[in-house]
């Protein structure tokens, strides 16, 4: 196996029978393992019988820890990034160590395992593939609707907390009254639950539900784009020499609408191949 500087290992989201024997091989090999919460971390190796020794790797830290790295992966030595769950990077820090570490010529590799938007995702049924991941949501009111307003022609994934979930679920319904909503809970857990419906469903639901763990929620895009009418645009386009594919792809980007949906109103319009 190919020898790296730095490993970005993926951890169980909740599930420990998810990690990986590659994941084990390399945090039993590395010299050191960088980790948001000693605590958590030392669980999972206590289960795994993984003796490395932990550093922590925080946002509060990440910056001061540059040198550090940069110091010990100089000696010859091998350093593995871990997050609490998931893959690191998604929401977790990272990203200030990995930026400099491509910087000074160190080599970096990221290992396949758990991450919650895929785990999520993959049990959604939605109508297209493109999707836009935007993390935590925002805290204001204000913020989350001018997210569902610019992405309102694309599956919006974010992540939130059990105690803010039911106010996030009214401020959408409120801004995209029609929406309909997946929420994913526990993933991978005893108790995992995956909910879709429209938005004064899935509210109804949690209201009498007891709400634990982290949040996976997806916006399904509104399907109106096919009702908007594209039609002078295209013809417009087309007369400059602009093939389906490529007049899809501008006017999805300058009216922030679905390319997709496009595409068929360029093909069903007329020949534009």
């Amino acid at each position: 196996m190919k020898e790296y500087d730095f490993y970005i290992v993926p951890t169980p989201i909740g599930n420990l029978g998810d990690m990986t024997n590659r994941a084990i091989e390399v945090l039993n090999t590395v010299d050191i393992i960088a980790c948001e919460d000693m605590r958590v971390t030392q669980k999972l190796l206590n289960h795994f019988d993984i003796k490395t020794k932990c550093i922590s790797y925080h946002k509060f830290n990440e910056k001061e820890r540059v040198n550090y790295f940069l110091n010990i992966l100089g000696e010859g030595k091998k350093i593995a990034l871990v997050s609490d769950a998931g893959t690191p990077l998604f929401c977790d820090p990272g990203a200030v160590i990995v930026n400099e570490l491509r910087k000074n010529n160190f080599t970096v590799t990221s290992l396949a395992g758990a991450n919650a938007v895929a785990t999520f995702l993959s049990q959604v049924p939605r109508n297209g593939e493109d999707f836009v991941f935007v993390g935590f949501l925002p805290k204001t009111k204000q913020q989350i609707e001018n997210l569902l307003k610019k992405y309102k022609s694309t599956d919006m994934v974010f992540y939130d907390s059990p105690n803010r979930l039911l106010n996030t679920l009214e401020t959408i319904k409120s801004a995209r009254p029609n929406s309909r909503v997946a929420v994913g809970r526990e993933l991978t857990k005893v108790f995992e639950e995956i909910v879709i419906n429209n938005t004064e469903q899935i509210i109804e639901h949690f209201k009498t539900n007891t709400l634990k763990g982290e949040i996976v929620g997806l916006v399904f895009r509104e399907d109106s784009t096919s009702d908007e009418n594209f039609s002078d645009k295209i013809e417009l386009l087309k007369s400059k020499g602009f093939k389906a594919k490529e007049i899809s792809i501008i006017l999805s980007e300058l009216y922030n609408a679905n390319k997709n949906e496009i595409y068929k109103q360029c093909i069903t319009g007329g020949n534009y191949e």
